[in-house]
Protein backbone atom coordinates (compact mmCIF):
# COMPACT_ATOMS: atom_id res chain seq x y z
CA UNK A 1 0.00 0.00 0.00
CA UNK A 2 1.48 3.78 -0.95
CA UNK A 3 0.42 6.56 0.49
CA UNK A 4 -0.46 9.84 -1.82
CA UNK A 5 1.78 12.41 0.95
CA UNK A 6 5.24 13.30 -0.79
CA UNK A 7 7.04 15.80 1.52
CA UNK A 8 8.73 17.63 -1.65
CA UNK A 9 4.78 18.99 -2.10
CA UNK A 10 4.73 20.54 1.29
CA UNK A 11 7.82 22.36 0.93
CA UNK A 12 6.76 25.32 -1.53
CA UNK A 13 4.04 26.38 1.22
CA UNK A 14 5.65 28.56 4.10
CA UNK A 15 2.48 29.35 6.61
CA UNK A 16 2.78 32.79 8.41
CA UNK A 17 4.56 31.76 11.93
CA UNK A 18 7.94 30.60 9.24
CA UNK A 19 7.16 33.83 7.73
CA UNK A 20 7.31 35.47 11.10
CA UNK A 21 10.33 33.97 12.29
CA UNK A 22 12.15 35.02 8.95
CA UNK A 23 11.13 38.25 9.68
CA UNK A 24 12.28 38.33 13.28
CA UNK A 25 15.42 36.60 12.00
CA UNK A 26 16.41 39.47 9.83
CA UNK A 27 14.98 42.56 11.85
CA UNK A 28 16.00 41.35 15.34
CA UNK A 29 19.88 42.07 15.23
CA UNK A 30 19.39 45.08 13.39
CA UNK A 31 17.57 46.16 16.37
CA UNK A 32 19.89 45.02 19.16
CA UNK A 33 23.21 46.67 17.52
CA UNK A 34 21.26 49.80 17.24
CA UNK A 35 20.10 49.64 20.73
CA UNK A 36 23.44 48.89 22.11
CA UNK A 37 25.18 51.45 19.72
CA UNK A 38 22.52 54.17 21.57
CA UNK A 39 23.15 52.31 24.96
CA UNK A 40 27.02 53.19 24.78
CA UNK A 41 26.99 56.38 23.01
CA UNK A 42 24.76 58.12 25.68
CA UNK A 43 27.62 57.02 27.94
CA UNK A 44 30.00 59.63 30.03
CA UNK A 45 32.76 58.12 29.76
CA UNK A 46 35.45 60.96 30.59
CA UNK A 47 34.82 59.95 34.02
CA UNK A 48 33.91 63.67 34.86
CA UNK A 49 30.71 64.59 36.40
CA UNK A 50 28.15 66.85 34.27
CA UNK A 51 25.66 69.14 35.55
CA UNK A 52 22.72 67.02 34.43
CA UNK A 53 23.52 63.71 35.98
CA UNK A 54 24.15 65.69 39.33
CA UNK A 55 20.70 67.38 38.70
CA UNK A 56 19.70 64.02 38.07
CA UNK A 57 20.23 62.67 41.57
CA UNK A 58 19.44 65.40 43.44
CA UNK A 59 16.08 65.20 42.14
CA UNK A 60 16.02 61.35 42.59
CA UNK A 61 16.59 61.78 45.99
CA UNK A 62 13.81 64.33 47.02
CA UNK A 63 10.55 62.12 47.82
CA UNK A 64 7.65 63.63 44.95
CA UNK A 65 4.93 65.93 45.90
CA UNK A 66 1.89 64.21 45.45
CA UNK A 67 -1.09 66.85 44.43
CA UNK A 68 -4.47 65.86 46.15
CA UNK A 69 -7.63 65.20 44.21
CA UNK A 70 -9.75 68.02 44.42
CA UNK A 71 -6.73 70.28 43.06
CA UNK A 72 -6.23 68.10 40.29
CA UNK A 73 -9.90 68.16 39.87
CA UNK A 74 -9.79 72.15 40.70
CA UNK A 75 -7.41 72.74 37.63
CA UNK A 76 -8.98 70.95 35.25
CA UNK A 77 -12.56 72.26 35.83
CA UNK A 78 -10.87 75.81 35.56
CA UNK A 79 -8.86 75.11 32.51
CA UNK A 80 -12.43 73.30 31.35
CA UNK A 81 -14.43 76.83 32.08
CA UNK A 82 -11.70 78.54 29.91
CA UNK A 83 -11.80 76.43 26.85
CA UNK A 84 -15.54 75.67 27.04
CA UNK A 85 -17.73 77.42 29.64
CA UNK A 86 -18.72 77.26 32.83
CA UNK A 87 -21.99 75.44 32.60
CA UNK A 88 -20.05 72.42 31.17
CA UNK A 89 -17.01 72.88 34.09
CA UNK A 90 -20.14 72.74 36.99
CA UNK A 91 -21.94 69.99 35.13
CA UNK A 92 -18.59 68.09 35.43
CA UNK A 93 -18.18 69.39 39.40
CA UNK A 94 -21.59 67.70 40.19
CA UNK A 95 -20.90 64.40 38.24
CA UNK A 96 -17.36 63.83 39.81
CA UNK A 97 -18.70 64.87 43.00
CA UNK A 98 -21.65 61.90 42.67
CA UNK A 99 -18.96 59.95 41.79
CA UNK A 100 -16.43 60.36 44.36
CA UNK A 101 -18.49 61.50 47.65
CA UNK A 102 -14.82 61.93 49.14
CA UNK A 103 -14.90 65.34 47.30
CA UNK A 104 -18.25 66.81 48.61
CA UNK A 105 -16.13 68.63 51.49
CA UNK A 106 -14.16 70.12 48.66
CA UNK A 107 -17.59 71.20 46.35
CA UNK A 108 -18.11 74.52 48.09
CA UNK A 109 -14.31 76.08 47.25
CA UNK A 110 -13.92 73.97 44.04
CA UNK A 111 -17.54 76.20 42.87
CA UNK A 112 -16.66 79.34 44.58
CA UNK A 113 -13.23 79.16 42.30
CA UNK A 114 -14.88 78.39 39.23
CA UNK A 115 -17.44 81.44 39.66
CA UNK A 116 -13.95 84.01 40.66
CA UNK A 117 -12.31 82.63 37.37
CA UNK A 118 -15.70 83.24 35.36
CA UNK A 119 -16.26 86.83 36.26
CA UNK A 120 -12.53 87.22 34.99
CA UNK A 121 -12.93 85.43 31.51
CA UNK A 122 -16.70 86.80 30.99
CA UNK A 123 -17.16 89.45 33.08
CA UNK A 124 -20.01 89.29 35.88
CA UNK A 125 -23.55 89.53 33.81
CA UNK A 126 -22.48 86.83 31.58
CA UNK A 127 -20.80 84.33 34.60
CA UNK A 128 -23.94 84.61 36.51
CA UNK A 129 -26.16 83.22 33.84
CA UNK A 130 -24.40 80.29 33.69
CA UNK A 131 -24.70 79.89 37.55
CA UNK A 132 -26.66 76.59 38.57
CA UNK A 133 -27.41 74.74 42.51
CA UNK A 134 -24.02 72.85 42.47
CA UNK A 135 -22.68 72.75 45.86
CA UNK A 136 -25.57 75.05 47.50
CA UNK A 137 -24.82 77.91 45.16
CA UNK A 138 -21.40 78.35 45.62
CA UNK A 139 -20.78 79.38 42.45
CA UNK A 140 -22.94 82.42 42.52
CA UNK A 141 -21.15 83.21 45.38
CA UNK A 142 -18.19 83.07 44.02
CA UNK A 143 -19.10 85.42 41.20
CA UNK A 144 -20.86 87.99 43.96
CA UNK A 145 -17.29 88.26 45.48
CA UNK A 146 -16.04 89.44 42.50
CA UNK A 147 -18.02 92.04 41.44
Amino acid sequence: MTHSYSPSSRRHRQGPARRIGRTLALVLPVVLVLSGTLAVASVNWTGASSSTLTTASEDISQPAKSRAPQDVLREALLTELQEKDPGIALTHLQQEVDRRPSLAKHCVSIARSLGRAAVQHYGPARAQSFSRPVCDTAFAAGVAETV
